[in-house]
């Protein structure tokens, strides 16, 4: 076997324009593939970071009745028992109390609606990290009786620091709720949509300002990341019984799910056209080198060796040539995603107003995930071995003596 492959190996540098060529051709399929599946992959990493970090968290328990009807009246006492039962499995690492709702805030004469989360303002900074979100005042404190709203809202409602914000809504079972509350801080929330519309209230201030003494609406359950939380949802759904009932993010925003699923697709359409050119940059040089040493082959047949041995030296030489293409491709684009991933490419103008709209930072992620890189690397080696046949069929059909006149 070790002949065989220093025969290859010697083999592929006789022509050495015809082998760079190929392994260029390899070396930037890999690169332009790794690429893109980074800038892929990077995306939904953001777009999951979002609607996980800044929102909803890995999966949630609430009411049974509260997803289909978001209603205040579709809360549930608060209970230490479930937290604690929760908290009992080790892959979770905290549980964050939530009271939402929705209303009107206003200042003078402007009105916007607007989104209401009672928080816990330590446990609730485990996981959105609001504190460091603050651009302007200070972050809630316990038992605190103002409110830290959206910079969006911030700017649309004219409101600065100190300044009393007036929010009107409806409350538990009905209850007319309206309230002022003085602005303690401002915040520059990562969604732009959230932004425009994001009041945090301290859990007990939002509870008594709602009516809705000791209720909650939701249960945020955090894990590591989404194979943890795979497994543990399968856990929670056995063991969380009715009024209750755990949903997972993906189950709360099926809408993101399905974009990045169609948004995948059409990435792997791309990457199949662009393997199909290197697949025929590859065996249009192995056809050519074939046709090219048709003598040398023969005479080597005539002089005894087996065709079988041949055969599998131009497979060996077919892999090689493979293998050289995918190490360089993924020498270079390993550091390259690396600084791209530590580097995001910031968008301007339409493309950046377009993606704030749909609610994303304006910026091309990149991923350095094993699979960016392992994947492309996989689907090249394929291709090579499958080309490789075409050597070992030819091969085997030689005849000496036509080989010979040829």
């Amino acid at each position: 076997m070790c002949t065989n492959i220093k025969l290859a190996w010697r083999n592929i540098w006789r022509n050495r324009r015809r082998t760079l060529i190929t392994v260029a051709s390899i070396f930037f399929g890999v690169l332009l593939s790794a690429y893109m599946t980074s800038m892929q992959e990077g995306s939904y990493s953001k777009m999951v970071d979002i609607v996980v970090k800044f929102y909803s968290g890995y999966m949630q328990v609430h009411h049974e009745d509260y997803w289909e009807n978001k209603s205040i009246n579709n809360s549930f006492d608060y209970d230490q028992a479930l937290i604690d039962k929760l908290k009992s499995h080790p892959e979770v690492d905290f549980v964050i109390p939530r009271l939402e709702s929705f209303g009107l805030a206003s200042a003078e004469e402007l009105t916007r609606g607007a989104a209401i989360f009672g928080i816990v303002p330590d446990v609730e900074n485990q996981l959105t990290g609001i504190a460091a979100k603050i651009i302007s005042g200070k972050y809630l404190q316990p038992t605190d009786d103002g409110v830290v709203i959206g910079d969006g809202l911030a700017r649309f409602l004219k409101l600065q620091i100190k300044d009393t914000l007036v929010i009107i809504t409806q409350g538990y079972h009905g209850v007319s709720s309206a309230g002022k509350f003085p602005v303690r801080g401002i915040i520059k929330h990562v969604s732009p949509e959230l932004n425009k519309s994001i009041i945090y209230m301290e859990l007990k201030t939002c509870q008594y300002f709602l009516g809705a003494d000791n209720k909650l609406t939701s249960l945020v359950v955090n894990v590591d990341d989404n194979d943890v939380m795979t497994s543990t949802l399968k856990k929670l759904k056995k063991e969380i019984q009715s009024p209750y009932s755990v949903m997972s993010w993906e189950e709360m925003q099926p809408e993101i799910v399905q974009q990045i699923e169609s948004d995948r697709a059409g990435g792997i359409i791309m990457k199949a056209i662009l393997y199909i050119v290197i697949a025929f940059g590859i065996l249009g040089t192995i056809m050519m080198m074939i046709a090219e040493r048709r003598r040398e082959f023969g005479v080597m047949i005539s002089i005894g060796m087996q065709k079988k041995k041949l055969a599998a030296v131009l497979f060996i030489e077919t892999l090689l040539i493979g293998l050289l293409g995918i190490a360089s491709g993924i020498a270079v684009s390993l550091p390259l995603l690396f600084f791209q991933a530590q580097n995001p490419i910031p968008l301007t103008g339409e493309t950046a107003k377009l993606m704030e709209d749909f609610g994303f930072e304006p910026y091309m992620f990149f991923s350095t995930a094993p699979e960016v890189f392992w994947q492309q690397a996989i689907s090249i080696f394929i291709i090579s071995v499958l080309i490789g046949i075409y050597p070992i069929i030819s091969t085997l059909k030689i005849k000496a003596i036509k080989a010979l006149h040829g």
